[in-house]
């Protein structure tokens, strides 16, 4: 059992417990953890929380899905996920990173939350020799392929409530890349997707679990001010 961790007097965050899961986790039973998490952690009961996971196949649809996107309804389990974002794919083979944080002491910034993920996954996939980047108008991390070819390796989608945040990232280690087949991807049609193992990179996922700790502590230990992307004040949650 974790104890619960409150902020200290200058407002710095506790330290983040992390869970890590081997054994797929049935998406209904993520919700509802999460829920209990984020309410725990505005009640200041329980600490910040990271939770590592992987889930049998499903689709997931955000708050922006197009019904067009769900190309084959039938193929797998599809769930509102009530995240950010359209379409995306979750199962086996594939990181999914809930991060579970409190924004108040972080600057209330939900624009800068999500620029810390993705740069949380920029670094993680630096780790294995991997150049993912960020392009405009597309949420999520890119490796260019040649010949004008991206494809996606990580997807975000986040949801805020009270200003804690949940649901997080989701980094392709080896999936099985057709079951991206029965949806548009985050509305996407132009590109693909690809997995470290795609790109000839077969690391297990202990090994990118190692590599989303450390680059984690190097991202979100570092004060806000001094990261790029994080000086733009959002909405309200």
């Amino acid at each position: 059992m974790t104890t619960p961790m409150a902020s200290s007097p200058d407002d710095t965050p506790a330290p983040v417990s992390w869970r890590i899961d081997d054994a797929p986790v049935p998406y209904p039973d993520a919700l509802a953890a999460m829920e209990n998490r984020v309410a725990a952690i505005r009640a200041g009961t329980a600490p910040e929380q990271v939770w590592l996971l992987e889930h049998p196949p499903l689709y997931t649809a955000g708050t922006s899905a197009d019904p067009a996107d769900l190309l084959a309804p039938d193929r797998f389990p599809v769930y509102a996920a009530g995240r950010g974002g359209q379409y995306t794919y979750h199962g086996p083979g594939q990181r999914v990173g809930y991060v579970m944080l409190d924004l108040i002491p972080r600057g209330r910034d939900v624009r800068c939350h999500v620029h810390r993920l993705e740069e949380w996954l920029t670094r993680t996939l630096d780790a294995f020799g991997v150049r993912a980047e960020r392009r405009a108008g597309r949420v999520g991390l890119w490796v260019a392929r040649g010949g004008g070819r991206e494809d996606k390796i990580a997807a975000i989608g986040v949801r805020v409530r009270r200003w804690v945040t949940f649901h997080g990232v989701a980094l392709n280690v080896d999936p099985d890349l057709s079951h991206f087949g029965g949806i548009v991807p985050c509305g996407i049609r132009e590109h693909g997707v690809t997995s470290l193992w795609d790109l000839g990179h077969g690391v297990s996922m202990p090994e990118v679990d190692t590599a989303l700790r450390e680059s984690f502590e190097e991202v979100f230990g570092t004060p806000i001010p001094d990261q790029p992307g994080c000086r733009s004040p959002s909405v309200s949650p």
